[in-house]
């Protein structure tokens, strides 16, 4: 294939992923009461082999073509398309730039002041989801086609259960954000136990790449680094990165010089972190965190925020869709596992950190209104997916069942959140409101 074969095929890719993500998430937002980011993880799955590959297979199979076929040193061999590499590139690019820009709103001394409540939620939401995870490991790891040959009932149980624990934290951070309640008690101690929440799941992932390279050196690696790399960035780094924002302040805008060298510093932290072993989102997103508030931080997202993540974004939720085969679940049974996952899933998250909340001093209004926002997983679940199928951990059509699952528990975050709000403090937030809240969620 030639260059320019390539780029008129990406392209078409572009004119394609974004036509479409705007027309599903008008349709979502308009119709269904949903917002544009989670319904761009369904135009994800649209586009991929479950529904644009059924309808028009040949057409599908040229515009986001997996494998090509090659002859090396006289052997066919069938390789990774070209194509797919650009995809994956850019929509790794969107996801750094965007965990990067939730970094810059997440504020640590919020959690500070409400650790010990904050810690108690994301513990039970944490121990409840890991334990049916595992549970449902043991009884599906084999006859299923859920993990790869090599993954021992150990490893299995550790990844299904750290699966389940995650939270979409930056949807959580948006809604909480958006909606003027980050300083009130209930938004400080959502903020907080997401943030501890996803903290374990995480490390209970760097625990299981640990299992399946053979080496327990590597989780120390890796968690150590992790932790120092946040340690000197929050600690130390931070003071000096607020000198950054004396020229914004001064001036009132932030120069090209001052933009391009805070991007410098965004893919640096996210390297370092890739390079330990804990990719890179991590990194980016502790940049973010270290980075001065104020005027600087406002033009960042100025700077950032549109093109992240309206155009960069969509591509790895396409990228997503593209693993994502429903006709892999073709059986009673696997259907049945997908119901029980998506059960677990809510009871695990929802219920736990709901009645862990009231145990912390909340009224079971607001205890049910966190614990609806831990339930979403989204764009987060989708990054540890992604993690254990491209480590060889997961089948595709385990992917797919948890896929599913995030849909399933992301969509329900919304609507429920406003009933919730509705029923108990007797108003109803409009929809204008609300779109505008979830404008920029992660589905996440």
């Amino acid at each position: 294939m030639s260059e320019i074969d390539l780029m008129l095929r990406f392209l078409i890719q572009i004119l394609v992923v974004l036509g479409l993500c705007k027309i599903v998430g008008w349709f979502g937002q308009k119709f269904l009461g949903q917002t544009q980011v989670v319904m761009e993880m369904l135009a994800g799955v649209v586009l991929g082999p479950s529904v644009f590959g059924l309808l028009a297979p040949k057409a599908q199979a040229w515009l986001f073509p997996l494998n090509a076929t090659y002859v090396i040193d006289g052997v066919q061999k069938s390789l990774r398309h070209p194509s797919m590499f650009i995809l994956y590139t850019i929509a790794q690019m969107g996801l750094v730039l965007y965990m990067f820009l939730v970094g810059l709103e997440f504020d640590v001394k919020l959690i500070q002041t409400r650790v010990k409540g904050a810690i108690s939620v994301s513990v039970a939401g944490v121990a409840a989801p890991f334990i049916l995870g595992a549970v449902l490991a043991l009884f599906t790891k084999d006859g299923y086609g859920l993990f790869t040959p090599h993954v021992n009932m150990f490893t299995g149980c550790l990844y299904f259960g750290a699966a389940m624990c995650v939270t979409a934290f930056p949807m959580l951070a948006r809604i909480i954000y958006e909606r003027g309640i980050a300083g009130t008690p209930m938004g400080t101690l959502a903020l907080g136990a997401g943030a501890v929440d996803d903290v374990f799941a995480w490390t209970l992932l760097a625990i299981v790449l640990a299992v399946v390279k053979g080496t327990w050196s590597y989780a120390i690696y890796a968690i150590g680094g992790g932790a120092l790399f946040a340690f000197l960035m929050l600690k130390y780094a931070k003071d000096i990165f607020a000198k950054l924002s004396e020229t914004v302040e001064r001036d009132g805008k932030m120069s090209q010089t001052l933009f391009v060298s805070t991007t410098i510093l965004l893919f640096a932290g996210a390297y370092i972190t890739d390079a330990i072993g804990i990719y890179a989102v991590f990194g980016a997103f502790i940049m973010g965190a270290s980075m001065p508030r104020g005027k600087f931080a406002e033009e960042l997202r100025g700077k950032l925020e549109s093109v992240t993540v309206g155009v960069l974004l969509p591509f790895f939720f396409v990228y997503s869709g593209l693993s994502t085969k429903l006709g892999l679940i073709d059986s009673t049974a696997l259907l049945i596992i997908t119901l029980f996952v998506v059960i677990a899933a809510v009871v695990g998250k929802a219920v736990a950190c709901a009645v862990a909340a009231k145990a912390s001093g909340e009224n079971w209004k607001e205890a049910w209104a966190i614990g609806t926002l831990m339930n979403a997983r989204g764009l987060m679940e989708l990054i540890i997916i992604n993690i254990g199928m491209q480590q060889g951990v997961i089948t595709q059509r385990l992917y797919t069942i948890m896929v599913i699952m995030a849909i399933v528990t992301t969509l329900m975050a919304s609507p429920i959140f406003q009933w919730i709000y509705k029923k108990y403090l007797g108003y109803l937030v409009p929809d204008s409101v609300m779109l505008e809240a979830h404008a920029m969620i992660e589905g996440a």
